[in-house]
């Protein structure tokens, strides 16, 4: 069972990093991840591959004090939100390879999260 309260309060924590890293995401890096995503022919292990290089990439401008698996998390949110807003017929793709993305990266850290607010 789910306590919906326990998910409003991450998602109002995330939606406020969300929207300070929003500012530090240069239209480079979405411009670079939206030509990939336009690549039809680009499999979807590589997509995964360029999302994580970017999210990577993004980390290290982060607050050192920012646990790694939020910023990450946090991170591919709003590239997946700035991707789509760029070029939204990508929203399908961009949606499901970034919960492919999540669920093979921040699975256990998203799980931990939830059962520590549910306490």
């Amino acid at each position: 069972e789910v306590n919906n309260e326990a998910i409003r309060m991450i998602a109002a924590r995330l939606v406020a990093i969300g929207d300070r890293f929003d500012q530090e995401i240069k239209a480079r890096v979405v411009n670079d991840l939206v030509q990939h995503f336009q690549n039809a022919n680009l499999p979807r292990e590589d997509l995964i591959q360029r999302v994580s290089e970017a999210v990577f990439g993004l980390l290290q401008a982060m607050p050192p004090d920012m646990e790694q698996e939020e910023a990450m998390l946090v991170l591919v949110m709003v590239l997946t939100k700035k991707i789509v807003n760029t070029v939204p017929s990508l929203l399908q793709r961009v949606f499901s390879t970034t919960v492919i993305y999540i669920n093979q990266q921040l699975h256990n850290y998203i799980a931990r999260m939830v059962s520590a607010v549910q306490q």
